[in-house]
């Protein structure tokens, strides 16, 4: 790493413990006999890429009792979905504040409504009377901004929005395609493999 001013973390695998095993094995107990083809780490079908980059949730639960041919209600299609979210890596967090005195930090995360307020509610939880948003210099949301890693717009979103030169800004992210993605356009990567933490790596 030379000459970083600016860090954009991605928050599952890298900030947020996620389990996708676990969103699949509750998929499967609801009748969802082939989960990985709507969605798994690396890939997401059309209705969840959908949900990804802004469609609401009401849309989301009747498209995929539709697609599915399953009579399940709204609560049990969240429960599924959320039974990924883990817990957030307390050491990693411990680490934003120090770092902000050094760079400007920013979240650039897939992500979608249902999962933003399960994840808020544990940070809530977790650490009372904080604000997530306020640990960053910038909070992106593909559900909010519209783009979806690894395309280059959801990058370029936040460089264009922030004036941040690609070539003084580190991206990590635990998925290679983003990391390959964000490499494309100039910005400095580190990808985090499993069992790698935010905290070992010196920045």
């Amino acid at each position: 790493m030379q000459n970083v001013k600016n860090i954009i973390f991605d928050l599952g695998g890298v900030l947020f413990n996620i389990d996708f095993r676990l969103t699949e094995k509750a998929f499967t107990e609801l009748g969802v006999n082939d989960f990985a083809s709507f969605f798994t780490q690396f890939h997401s079908n059309p209705l969840f890429a959908m949900l990804e980059t802004g469609v609401n949730t009401a849309f989301f639960y009747d498209e995929f009792r539709k697609e599915t041919r399953l009579d399940v209600t709204d609560e049990q299609i969240k429960h599924a979905w959320n039974a990924l979210l883990l817990d957030f890596r307390k050491e990693s967090m411990a680490l934003l504040p120090v770092l902000r005195k050094k760079y400007r930090l920013y979240l650039l995360s897939n992500t979608n409504e249902i999962h933003i307020q399960e994840f808020l509610l544990r940070f809530d939880q977790t650490y009372p009377g904080t604000n997530f948003e306020d640990l960053f210099d910038g909070v992106y949301y593909s559900h909010r901004i519209g783009f979806r890693k690894p395309n280059a717009d959801a990058f370029e979103y936040i460089l264009n929005r922030h004036s941040l030169p690609a070539q003084e800004t580190l991206f990590i992210d635990d998925s290679i395609n983003n990391i390959e993605a964000a490499g494309k356009l100039g910005i400095q990567t580190i990808h985090l493999k499993p069992g790698m933490r935010v905290e070992k790596l010196g920045l």
